[in-house]
């Protein structure tokens, strides 16, 4: 009995040794600044923004956020936390990049959805029909009183 406790043990032993046992998937799922969805590098402090993974960049001390394993075949290499597929299947963009107040889709379809997910144009934004097709729903204010219409109604240049 001792005996196949030490050839068990011996076993066990070897296996982790060589990595043949599967290990637990490692959660990197973290928030990064201003709210934005990130990948948790190996020292569990460092929080990467979705769209600096695999952007050929190392942000993590190891590079594990430029590993090959993991970017190897975009997007579906990626975790699902980090991707926002968008409406029309053959696009998708970095989950950060949703409700930024640009159209990274090219649809629009990442700044749509419930209120929850894309709230309403914040302080430095104008909310308005664009002209152009860069904005969906708003426009920077910084665009405002500039000469230029970006907004349909011409609010950008009278009102905002």
């Amino acid at each position: 009995s001792a005996a196949v406790l030490l050839v068990l043990t011996a076993a066990v032993g070897l296996a982790v040794a060589l990595g043949l046992l599967l290990r637990a998937p490692v959660n990197r799922f973290c928030t990064a600044s201003k709210n934005r969805t990130g990948f948790l590098c190996d020292d569990s402090v460092t929080c990467v923004p979705a769209s600096q993974v695999c952007d050929r960049i190392s942000d993590c001390r190891n590079g594990e956020d430029e590993q090959e394993k993991l970017c190897g075949d975009l997007p579906r290499s990626l975790p699902g936390y980090l991707v926002f597929r968008c409406s029309n299947p053959a696009y998708w963009v970095y989950a950060d990049r949703r409700c930024n107040g640009l159209n990274d889709c090219g649809d629009c379809s990442d700044e749509m959805g419930s209120l929850v997910d894309c709230p309403p144009c914040g302080s430095e934004w104008w909310s308005c029909s664009p002209v152009f097709y860069q904005y969906c729903s708003c426009v920077p204010r910084r665009l405002c009183r500039d000469g230029v219409q970006h907004c349909l109604s011409w609010s950008d240049e009278y009102i905002c």
